[in-house]
């Protein structure tokens, strides 16, 4: 029985939606998925057509989401249907929807200094076989604010504030922010 991986793309260009999309489908392939990739939101009302779905693969940055797309994600996320994303594919989609963020376990709020901000991706070790092997780095890029549920088990961090970065959480001090930008957050995943 082959497991099936759900890639739904779309919202907002700047993030090159179906790019991204092909490159999950790929890599998802690779590990033996069979991926249906769709750039409608009504893929979400038709799960029930997939018995073998096992992943499902948001791609879809901003945009909205009406209750019977959204009603059949929480249902097959609740029930043990694996859920993964990355950058503001997943956790900077629907903005005004709380039960996609509930799910999701957190909201992009903000990238202060935008593009081009260089900071360290901590991993957090020993955490997961998701980073085994993976050791800190650096990048320069947009560097994620978000609000994160305390539930959620974190595998990488970034430090907050980044030098010269002005804004309003500065007055916060030093944190430890959990990082979205570069690495996967995976909510829940069955194989």
């Amino acid at each position: 029985m082959t497991k099936q991986a759900l890639i739904v793309y779309g919202g907002w260009e700047g993030h090159q939606p179906q790019a991204v999309a092909e490159l999950f489908s790929r890599v998802l392939t690779e590990e033996g998925f069979q991926t249906i990739v769709s750039d409608s939101l009504d893929s979400f009302a038709n799960l029930n057509q997939h018995s073998n779905l096992r992943l499902i693969v948001p791609v879809w940055t901003m945009g909205q989401i009406k209750w019977d797309q959204i009603n059949p994600v929480l249902k097959a996320v609740e029930n043990g249907v694996g859920l993964a994303g990355c950058h503001g594919g997943m956790c900077d989609a629907f903005r005004d929807n709380t039960e996609w963020q509930f799910m999701t376990g957190g909201q992009w709020v903000a990238h202060p200094g935008d593009n081009g901000v260089e900071y360290t991706v901590q991993i957090s070790p020993g955490l997961s076989p998701i980073t085994d092997g993976i050791s800190d780095f650096t990048v320069r890029t947009e560097q994620y604010y978000m609000h994160v549920d305390p539930a959620v088990k974190v595998l990488a961090t970034t430090r907050f504030p980044s030098a010269g970065i002005d804004g309003p959480h500065v007055q916060n001090g030093p944190l430890d922010m959990p990082d979205a930008e570069e690495c996967f957050i995976t909510v829940s995943v069955t194989t």
